[in-house]
């Protein structure tokens, strides 16, 4: 099957401008062109659109797409090198669902403290506002 650019941008769940983007930073190679030089899509190209758009909601970079695109237009071969990359990004994303575990912890905690404080288990206390107690104690 062959799409257009509105097509596939409805197949792939890009925008318009984003899909053009990607054309035109060489991210979707060997794009094809219609009688009238319009882009066209089959099968192929959209699979890989849809990678592509997975690879960035992954964090990837541009350039980190673009080498990964290179090796994998290589053959099997470069596997190997494809994995490192892949490996490089998983570790980014656990560092960063790290990150967000303790942000949760943290949003629990004050959860936690103000609970406390509505059911009068817990006394008020705030880093913002000046303390009321007494030097003397």
């Amino acid at each position: 099957m062959i799409y257009t650019m509105l097509e596939a941008c409805r197949e792939t769940g890009m925008t318009y401008q984003g899909l053009k983007f990607y054309c035109n930073a060489g991210l979707v190679p060997n794009v094809k062109r219609d009688k009238i030089n319009r882009r066209i899509f089959d099968e192929h190209d959209i699979a890989w659109i849809k990678s592509l758009r997975k690879l960035r909601k992954c964090g990837m970079s541009l350039a980190d797409i673009r080498e990964y695109m290179t090796l994998c237009l290589q053959g099997e071969e470069s596997i190997p090198q494809r994995k490192v990359i892949l490996s490089r990004t998983r570790e980014r994303l656990e560092a960063q669902i790290d990150e967000l575990k303790e942000a949760i912890r943290y949003i629990d905690g004050k959860q936690g403290f103000y609970d406390g404080v509505l059911s009068g288990a817990a006394e008020y206390v705030s880093n913002l506002l000046p303390c009321s107690c007494s030097l003397d104690k």
